[in-house]
């Protein structure tokens, strides 16, 4: 099965996450299908927070990719964004 998660990159202490597509059954930092966008959860000033390529991550769910429950959250707050900018 496909799946949409999160992957973490970054130091100690400073979390930096990829979005990306990926079999499931593959550990979580192997190797990917896809990097779809990137989550910092910890952004300062005018650092990009989140960042996703909505046309793959509906052409991924299309297919039948499942996203994580933290992806899905973030892709609902991502189109929220989307709209009110």
């Amino acid at each position: 099965m496909v799946t949409i998660r999160l992957t973490r990159r970054g130091g100690k202490k400073e979390p930096f996450y990829h979005v990306v597509v990926t079999d499931s059954r593959k550990r979580q930092g192997g190797r990917t299908l896809e990097q779809i966008g990137l989550f910092n959860p910890v952004a300062r000033g005018k650092e990009t927070r989140l960042r996703l390529d909505i046309p793959r991550v509906e052409h991924w769910l299309k297919v039948g990719a499942r996203p994580s429950d933290r992806v899905a959250a973030l892709v609902a707050e991502y189109r929220k964004q989307q709209v009110a900018a």
